[in-house]
């Protein structure tokens, strides 16, 4: 593990049937909401649950997928969410799924807190600066 990235969840997702392809393995998309679903399961858990109607939470503004082996069915896909360094509005996040101990790709989103009214970044919450790595 990089040593600039702290663990934030881990999550153990049932690779579907539907998740796979014409090629006969998991789609490139679903590795997106894999690491979706991670991050959104940790959202709830540090904030409740996601809705429109909230005043502030996140967006996302870049990602990233590394597809190094292809993921297949049946099977359970072990996702890692981690986080890197904070800025002031933003921190980075990163991923990486693994099937049987093995990492099959790892991935990385850049995540930006805003106000959901004015569609605007503002400071991230403290509570999550404290789970992000020091800036060196």
């Amino acid at each position: 593990m990089h040593k600039e990235r702290t663990l934030a969840l881990v999550e153990h997702i049932p690779i579907r049937w539907g998740d796979m392809d014409a090629m006969g393995h998991v789609n490139n998309t679903v590795y997106f909401r894999y690491m979706e679903q991670v991050r959104v399961s940790w959202y709830e858990k540090v904030f409740g649950e996601l809705s429109s109607l909230q005043q502030e939470g996140i967006v996302i503004i870049n990602a990233s997928c590394n597809f190094l082996k292809p993921l297949t069915y049946p099977g359970m896909v072990e996702v890692k969410m981690l986080f890197g360094p904070a800025s002031r509005t933003s921190f980075e996040s990163y991923y990486e799924m693994r099937m049987n101990g093995e990492l099959y790709a790892d991935g990385a989103a850049k995540i930006v807190w805003i106000d959901m009214t004015q569609r605007k970044s503002k400071p991230l919450p403290e509570s999550i600066r404290a789970l992000c790595p020091a800036r060196h």
